[in-house]
């Protein structure tokens, strides 16, 4: 018997910050523009529905809190059509947190769904090292605005 497993983007980081604080960062969208989206509607929080903007790119998404663990997990889902992201947060020695997100559940057939998962994977990878510099070192790196520049064809 063949078992299916579905695409799946996974991607995780150690971050050199107590797990408190990379757990805001996610949650926190005063914290998380500095990394990732340009604006959000409010924070993260169980059951709520909220809104991600990339201006940069004119691009939105409707973001649904299924699950929050305080320091532990965040279970969202986004995107049209949706798909589930989890965020997990394992809390590291010296004070460091190791912040893993997997997202799943994309659409269409099995060509479409890997490159789905591809693609997430490489965004959420530089979301990842984009929350590293900020929490680590109070850089923006600027990696998402930079990803897809104006002008860059052929992709």
């Amino acid at each position: 018997m063949q078992i299916h497993e579905t695409p799946t983007a996974e991607a995780g980081m150690l971050i050199r910050r107590p797990v408190a604080e990379v757990f805001e960062a996610i949650v926190d969208p005063a914290i998380t523009t500095k990394f990732w989206f340009t604006h959000g509607s409010g924070r993260l929080d169980d059951g709520k529905e909220l809104r991600w903007e990339w201006r940069m790119y004119g691009v939105s998404t409707t973001v649904r809190v299924s699950e929050i663990v305080p320091n532990r997990k965040i279970v969202m889902q986004w995107s049209d059509p949706p798909t589930t992201v989890v965020w997990t947060f394992a809390v590291m020695p010296d004070d460091a947190t190791f912040l893993e997100v997997r997202n799943f559940g994309f659409a269409g057939n099995g060509d479409e769904q890997v490159k789905e998962a591809v693609g997430s994977t490489g965004g959420f990878t530089l979301v990842l090292a984009g929350a590293k510099a900020w929490l680590e070192q109070g850089l923006t790196l600027g990696l998402i605005g930079d990803r897809h520049p104006k002008g860059v064809t052929g992709r």
